[in-house]
């Protein structure tokens, strides 16, 4: 199991860390007997945050090639390879690189960790905020917490593409932070584990994207 995250902006009360630390919480939980889960890949693609300080990206092509050269190595002694995505800028890169681990018959599938169902609340709102809140509170600075962009994602997604976030939000947080709460993170993590959980049991991955459903 391989968490892949990122490093980029989380507004100014959240850690550059906290995709990346989702990802490793979450494949820890996963992680049955004779599993194992191997350093976190920190690095994505994040180009939508650069222009915030802190936002270190691979891009999309270089992420992919990453994928693919990890999955094909892991694969020589391994019988199954999961990546456990934290980050929605690495969409485009794991349904490339996936599909063609499976396609050299390579038994390799991804998912996602699931923090919001909110279009509103996207990006270091009230979903990540609580979750970390719940799973690292030293690195949550609640007191720099205030509401960004709550406008909903499909709403704001044609300025998103043409400058990234600083084109809808100048703090860089897309949501509302200050709602968050360790009680809700709480919540929100058992919903996510509960998620990831039954896709792992299924082992279907997508066709077309390599995601388990």
């Amino acid at each position: 199991m391989l968490p892949l995250g990122a490093t980029e902006q989380h507004g100014a009360h959240l850690p550059t860390q906290t995709d990346t630390l989702l990802a490793t919480a979450t494949a820890d939980a996963l992680a049955a007997a004779g599993v194992l889960v191997l350093p976190a890949l920190a690095y994505g693609a994040s180009g939508e945050h650069q222009s915030f300080p802190g936002t270190v990206s691979t891009g999309t092509d270089a992420l992919a090639q990453t994928l693919i050269e990890l999955g094909r190595s892991v694969s020589t002694w391994a019988t199954r390879f999961a990546v456990v995505n934290g980050h929605g800028g690495n969409l485009d890169a794991l349904r490339r690189a996936v599909p063609l681990l499976r396609h050299e018959g390579r038994d390799a599938a991804w998912l996602p960790c699931r923090t919001s169902v909110d279009p509103a609340d996207t990006h270091a709102g009230h979903a990540e905020t609580s979750l970390m809140l719940h799973l690292h509170p030293d690195l949550v600075r609640m007191d720099r917490a205030a509401p960004g962009c709550t406008r909903p994602l499909a709403e704001i997604l044609p300025a998103l593409r043409d400058g990234g976030v600083a084109a809808v939000s100048p703090s860089g947080v897309l949501g509302d932070p200050t709602t968050a709460t360790a009680f809700d993170g709480r919540r929100l993590w058992d919903e996510l584990l509960a998620d990831a959980r039954g896709r792992l049991a299924r082992w279907a991955p997508g066709d077309s994207d390599g995601m388990l459903r």
